[in-house]
């Protein structure tokens, strides 16, 4: 089956029939492809990254997914993904400083991604549908950081009254956010927003949460 049809999902199916098509297709596409990027490699000295193709495809499946689903399911107007900043190969790659002007013999510092505390660790806006979103995310902070702190799926029926909430689109009214958990860390997180309130419910909780576990183990984190 050509790739895009992957994403053809039929109208009237019920929710439960729509993300049990979505997990199947998404499987279909992860299998034998475990990159959630593609791994760095050089190129004229160059650190160069290809597209994160796993992501970039389930969002994808999630975006047609809910389309094809009456509302409030249909009124989602973001889905994709944030990742823990070193999870970026470039990013988690070490790099050496160059040494210091006049001082012969002195070699450079060698940096490397690491965190002192949980509350340093920053999510990275990667793969999604819909419109611009927040670059960066620290844990701990709105829906997103809150979830991959908790290492818990937060559903939230009214996102103004979520105390902190990061307002990345005034369109969004509700959200759903389930962390992809591996080795017992978040390392990213599946991000949806719907533009009506009580938007998502513990239907998608289950699926989302069937999703992460896919993600979790099908990609090379």
């Amino acid at each position: 089956m050509p790739h895009a049809d992957s994403s053809n999902f039929n109208a009237g199916q019920s929710k439960a029939e729509v993300y049990s098509q979505l997990l199947e297709q998404a499987e279909g596409l992860l299998t034998g492809q475990r990159n959630w990027p593609a791994q760095p490699f050089r190129q004229l000295s160059q650190p160069l990254l290809t597209l994160s193709s796993n992501l970039s495809n389930v969002a994808s499946l999630l975006w047609h997914a809910y389309a094809s689903l009456p509302a409030p399911s249909s009124a989602v107007n973001w889905a994709g993904f944030y990742i823990r900043d070193d999870k970026f190969p470039a990013l988690a790659l070490p790099v050496s400083s160059p040494p210091l002007p006049d001082t012969p013999g002195a070699g450079g510092v060698t940096i490397s991604t690491t965190y002192s505390s949980p509350e340093d660790q920053v999510l990275l806006l990667g793969p999604f549908q819909g419109k611009p979103a927040c670059q960066q995310i620290r844990f701990g902070k709105g829906v997103c950081g809150t979830a991959a702190a908790n290492q818990e799926t937060a559903v939230v029926p009214d996102v103004h009254a979520f105390p902190g909430h990061i307002a990345c689109d005034a369109d969004s009214r509700s959200e759903i956010v389930v962390p992809i958990l591996v080795k017992g860390e978040t390392v990213a997180i599946i991000d949806i927003d719907c533009t009506e309130a009580a938007g998502f419910d513990d239907e998608d909780k289950k699926y989302l949460e069937q999703l992460a576990v896919l993600l979790a183990e099908s990609c090379d984190w």
